[in-house]
């Protein structure tokens, strides 16, 4: 059987490239994104109701993997890179689908010209990811209390972040024009140790994302971080 689906809307992230991008949602609260609906389901009515939830799930396609195709077994970062598992059996993007899910919060709907956007946080998702569908996050059935996380269980990290004077002083600045708190999502961001698991035990200790417009430069020092610039791009 053949399915095919329909894209319905598209992610505007403050993540411009995948670098960096938290490895689940929630990770990091300060994240944010706009949801816009395109035509012809962009019409008010399809979120009426919406905005009563806290959450959403949202239904993607990771767009930038599909060329690539799919893979059977593959190394979650959660295994340090090292060990393999089915596909089924964890959240790689190289599945057959290329179909992602994520839960985030929704701080609210505006209706523009162009029609309703979403306004989220807590997201984990690139700019431009295709959107094919949202769903209402309902805590009394999507919540499971006893579940368990299997090789993905442990604590989540929480490095010491560090900036320097003059990156300070650009987040600083970056806030005042735009109303972006920058900083905090840099911190947080960073704090989740962003680089992939081979690169964690080789002798790389300077990295750079992009944030919106901003190009971030951090170097590790042991085991903390140190943003040391940050300029537009």
């Amino acid at each position: 059987m053949k399915i095919v689906a329909e894209q319905i809307g598209v992610i505007h992230s403050c993540f411009t490239e995948k670098f960096g991008i938290p490895r689940q949602p929630g990770m990091v609260k300060s994240s944010v994104a706009e949801l816009e609906l395109i035509s012809p389901y962009n019409r008010e009515e399809m979120v009426r109701g919406l905005d009563q939830f806290s959450h959403v799930w949202i239904h993607f396609v990771f767009h930038t993997v599909v060329c690539q195709g799919w893979k059977s077994m593959v190394r979650p970062p959660w295994l340090g890179g090292k060990k393999k598992v089915g596909v089924f059996g964890c959240r790689t993007p190289h599945r057959p689908n290329h179909l992602g899910l994520s839960a985030v919060r929704l701080e609210g709907i505006e209706v523009r010209k162009s029609g309703p956007v979403l306004l989220l946080s807590g997201i984990d998702l690139l700019d431009g990811t295709p959107v094919i569908d949202i769903k209402p996050y309902v805590p009394y059935c999507d919540k499971i209390d006893d579940a368990v996380a299997g090789y993905a269980d442990g604590a989540v990290p929480g490095a010491e972040v560090v900036f320097s004077d003059s990156a300070v002083e650009f987040c600083n600045s970056y806030r005042l024009r735009t109303g972006r708190d920058i900083k905090t999502l840099i911190a947080e961001m960073i704090r989740q140790d962003p680089r992939p698991a081979i690169q964690k035990n080789s002798e790389k200790s300077s990295f750079g994302m992009l944030l919106w417009d901003v190009n971030v430069r951090f170097q590790v020092t042991g085991a903390d971080f140190f943003v040391e610039s940050c300029h537009m791009v």
